[in-house]
């Protein structure tokens, strides 16, 4: 059974809970930003770059079935923003926790 990276990010989008799911979590990550950010003064970038990535692959998967170029875009997009926070993590913390 083999299977091909480009088969997988530029499938059809699945549509139904799935979406709804990501775009709920990304609600709840920027509902936490905004608490942590303004009303604690607390910067927390991590959270913002984690709600971006739930919206782009959310939004991803609500696409119709024909756009499946976009949606792979999209995918790959946030695969790419939450990778990049991995490293932001591991490589310069500072940037993310200053607090």
């Amino acid at each position: 059974m083999s299977f091909n990276i480009r088969d997988i990010v530029f499938s059809e989008p699945s549509g139904g809970l799935y979406p709804i799911i990501q775009f709920t979590i990304s609600l709840f990550l920027l509902v936490f930003y905004v608490y942590y950010g303004i009303l604690l003064d607390v910067p927390s970038l991590n959270l913002l770059i984690m709600a971006v990535g739930f919206a782009l692959a959310g939004a991803a998967e609500f696409l119709p079935t024909e756009r499946r170029r976009t949606a792979g875009v999209l995918r790959v997009s946030a695969i790419l923003l939450l990778i990049g926070l991995l490293a932001l993590i591991v490589f310069a913390p500072e940037i993310l926790f200053r607090g």
